[in-house]
């Protein structure tokens, strides 16, 4: 009897955690000074793939870079959305907007000054990349960029994109 109180508990916990949304309700600042929650966009109903960086980050522009690339032909084949998530500090945030602009990224950006976020989702270095389903759960993360790890991003999305 003790085992089946204990199987059950694991078992009912275990349910709880896959039900938790992943997307903090911290507030954050759009390229253009606006406040947003990092948790409204559960609200697409789509598949999400959020990726900290910051400007001082080698590897995370070289992926934003192949992302560019390959954006409009993803965004034909999948619907969702490729949000980044800058953890540079306040005082790099006009650096933030003109990389964002020069660069003409087609995706979300946002700033996340303070590092709440990043503390919140417990993300230990950058490049660092969680793609998130339609109710807002981490289904898939990855620390670290090599290329080709785009394509990865991709295959995980369009699993997610059936259901």
């Amino acid at each position: 009897m003790t085992r089946f109180l204990l199987l059950l508990i694991l078992f009912l916990f275990s349910q709880n955690l896959r039900s938790q949304t992943v997307l903090p309700s911290v507030l954050l600042k759009t390229t253009d000074g606006e406040e947003v929650r990092l948790s409204d966009y559960t609200a697409l109903k789509k598949p999400l793939i959020i990726s900290f960086w910051a400007t001082y980050c080698g590897p995370c522009l070289v992926e934003f870079e192949r992302v560019t690339n390959l954006y409009e032909q993803w965004k034909k084949e999948v619907d969702f959305e490729f949000i980044a998530v800058s953890i540079d500090d306040a005082k790099s945030t006009a650096k933030v907007r003109s990389m964002a602009s020069g660069k003409k990224w087609p995706f979300i950006v946002l700033i996340d000054e303070n590092q709440d976020v990043k503390r919140a989702m417990n993300v230990s270095d950058i490049p660092f990349c969680f793609v998130i389903d339609r109710a807002g759960v981490s289904v898939y993360k990855h620390e670290g960029y090599l290329p080709g790890d785009e394509i990865n991003l991709l295959k995980e999305i369009k699993k997610i994109s059936i259901k």
